[in-house]
């Protein structure tokens, strides 16, 4: 659990940065706004509609005793919405790098040179961008239909299904913050797979505490540039590279514990 808890740090950590870098941060908070508002009228718009669409997918239910029909059209509507919002939050995690590229990466920057010596240089463009999108979005997809199918479980369903969501949607969200970080150090998938498996207590940790905020209503578009900040950090721990913040004269230095 000590690893867990430092990976939560990590994400406590990355809030420093609107300390440091309010304006760098606070730009951030433009992507995160548009991709959140979207996502939360389309959530808004299912749970509207999930009444009529739970009636149109059990019409074998309508010869059923009432209280059966409305559990079994209960427990559905749960499994539905829960998955649904397990894959919100991995969707709006990739949509948002996507959308804010440029100013995700003037926070990573910031980050690696507030951490000093030479920012990591090696490409990350659009393309990888798109692409490392497009497989969070595949893995936050079954990340969400696990939940959903743990969720259809009788009385301990729900809750067993969101903790279910939070452990590989946490893993899924860590995996694509830190990739910046990591691919600009020159490291492929595979080896990126590796060090992630070597840490993944404190790659869970960091990825749960996101998952967890983003939760919260609202909560999402401001967390996104701290989750940014926080896997910097973690990248460059993941890297064997240092975390500790120099200090300035008006903030203390900020360090993750190894």
């Amino acid at each position: 659990m000590r690893e867990f808890g430092r990976g939560v740090r990590t994400l406590i950590a990355g809030f420093g940065w609107w300390r440091r870098h309010p304006g760098v941060m606070a730009a951030g908070l433009i992507p995160a706004a548009i991709v959140g508002l979207a996502l939360a009228g389309a959530l808004v718009a299912l749970g509207f509609a999930l009444p009529g669409l739970l009636d149109a997918v059990t019409p074998f239910a309508d010869g059923w005793d009432e209280l059966w029909a409305n559990l079994l059209r209960w427990l559905l509507g749960i499994a539905l919405m829960g998955g649904a919002i397990v894959l919100a939050i991995t969707t709006f995690t990739a949509l948002t790098l996507v959308v804010g590229e440029p100013f995700y990466d003037r926070i990573w920057r910031s980050v690696e040179q507030d951490l000093g010596g030479t920012v990591p240089d090696a490409p990350y463009g659009i393309g990888k961008s798109i692409g490392d999108a497009l497989g969070l979005f595949g893995k936050g997809l079954l990340s969400a239909l696990c939940a959903g199918l743990v969720a259809l479980v009788p009385v301990v369903g729900g809750i067993t299904g969101a903790v279910v969501g939070a452990l590989l949607n946490g893993r899924v969200i860590a995996d694509e913050l830190s990739s910046r970080g990591l691919t600009a150090r020159g490291l492929d998938g595979t080896r990126r797979a590796a060090l992630l498996k070597a840490n993944r207590t404190r790659v869970l940790g960091f990825g749960v505490a996101v998952h967890a905020c983003f939760l919260v209503p609202g909560a999402a578009i401001v967390v996104m540039p701290a989750a940014v900040a926080g896997a910097a950090l973690l990248g460059r721990h993941l890297a064997g590279e240092p975390t500790a913040t120099p200090a300035t004269p008006a903030t203390p230095a900020t360090t993750i514990p190894n």
